[in-house]
């Protein structure tokens, strides 16, 4: 019974951290073989998501006794988010600038030392992250009580999946929006910031003069690479795998494992949000990356081409990449395959050693060049040259066929 609470708890646990609409996925993958085990989870979320929102209205209403729901030049306007440590409210700021912001301020009752650690990690990890495509920080303070909170930037956008499904973008267009997320997650890593928890509703996409520009969010267990904020990182840490099991990659099964994640980490974790947005789908179960991990599992990657052909509705997921399932199956064969392949390795030796790495292969494809992550036969490289030069190599032949054409 005392294994069966533990296990209830830890789903509970990395239930609870997960977005409302991915939970049930999550529970049928966990619990396929026992049913009352999940219902007993769900029935904890369940209790769970009422106690919050008791908590919420009681912020509202009362939140260090400030009856007009203001933290000092911010007005409370709603609730959009739940973590596992803090509520992110969207508030308006007052005149002169008077814009909507995003303020996360930690939970009442949780205002422990360790949470008030992590919560000032993340606070310093943004204010560090000076780069367009990361929500910013803009202010920080305490409420009256003593409860840190902290004003950033309020994106309001659509995750980059339901975006790119939202308008119908190709391939090509999603490797080019794709490519600018990588771009934001390489300046994390020139700041010794490790994301580890990349997953789609942590990339929102919103419009700028028209054209598609995707915000990171959520630092909330970025891992510090630095010397001086390494302490802290550990001190929230321990004892906890941090990220969103789907999303994970093998190393971060690991609870307590922090010092084995490194920008590999993120490689897979993006490696997971690109496949997603080719295919429609994940390229591995929870599962698989945690025994992965722990040794007792071999690898089952799927190529994406490989991974339509097995979806139900193949018509309605070409339409949305505005294709057809044939010409699809075609884009995402050869290179594609190939660098999503090395992406999400099981084994981190053996992907990418950078966002920079995998990002260059993306653009590499994009531009009919040679990549990385497939073996340079002549034969490949032949056929890249002649992609990027069809007009001269055109002409060239038919030069020789004239030529050919004289002699004879």
């Amino acid at each position: 019974m005392t294994g069966d609470y533990g296990r209830i708890r830890a789903l509970f646990d990395l239930a609870s951290d997960l977005p409302e609409e991915e939970r049930s996925s999550f529970l049928q993958r966990e619990c396929v073989n026992d049913p009352n085990m999940r219902l007993r989870v769900e029935r904890l979320l369940a209790a769970d998501g009422e106690r919050i929102d008791i908590i919420g209205h009681d912020i509202r209403r009362s939140i260090d006794g400030d009856i007009d729901e203001r933290f000092g030049e911010y007005r409370l306007i709603k609730c959009v988010g739940h973590g596992g440590m803090g509520d992110v409210w969207l508030a308006e700021q007052d005149p002169p600038l008077q814009r909507l912001v995003a303020i996360k301020v930690i939970k009442p009752g949780l205002d422990t030392r360790q949470v008030i650690a992590r919560f000032e990690l993340e606070r310093q990890t943004l204010a560090k992250l000076g780069h367009p495509g990361i929500a910013q920080v803009f202010d920080a303070g305490a409420t009256a009580s003593g409860r840190p909170y902290f004003v950033m930037e309020f994106v309001d956008g659509l995750s980059i999946a339901d975006y790119c499904d939202q308008h119908c973008l190709n391939i090509r267009e999603r490797l080019q929006l794709f490519r600018t997320v990588c771009d934001a997650v390489s300046h994390a890593h020139r700041k010794a910031i490790i994301h580890r928890d990349l997953k789609p509703a942590n990339i929102l996409v919103v419009e700028e003069n028209g054209r598609p520009f995707p915000k990171i969010i959520d630092f909330g267990i970025a891992k510090a690479t630095s010397e001086h904020t390494r302490n802290v990182t550990a001190l929230t840490m321990v004892g906890h795998a941090a990220g969103t099991p789907a999303y994970m990659s093998p190393e971060q099964h690991n609870p307590g494992g922090g010092d084995a994640v490194d920008t590999r980490t993120d490689v897979f974790g993006l490696g997971v949000v690109l496949y997603e947005l080719l295919t429609g789908q994940l390229p591995y179960t929870a599962e698989a990356t945690a025994d992965s991990y722990r040794g007792s599992s071999s690898e089952r990657f799927i190529r994406p081409s490989t991974a339509i052909a097995r979806t139900k509705d193949r018509a309605s997921l070409a339409a949305a990449r505005r294709t057809d399932i044939s010409k699809l199956a075609s884009s995402l064969s050869g290179d594609l395959d190939c660098i999503l392949r090395k992406a999400l390795e099981f084994e981190m030796d053996r992907r990418y050693d950078s966002i920079d790495s995998f990002s260059r292969d993306i653009d590499n494809h994009l531009c009919a060049r040679p990549i990385a992550a497939r073996p340079p036969s002549w034969t490949y490289v032949a056929m890249r040259f002649m992609r990027r030069h069809r007009l001269a190599v055109a002409a060239s032949a038919l030069l020789l066929v004239s030529v050919a054409i004289g002699l004879g």
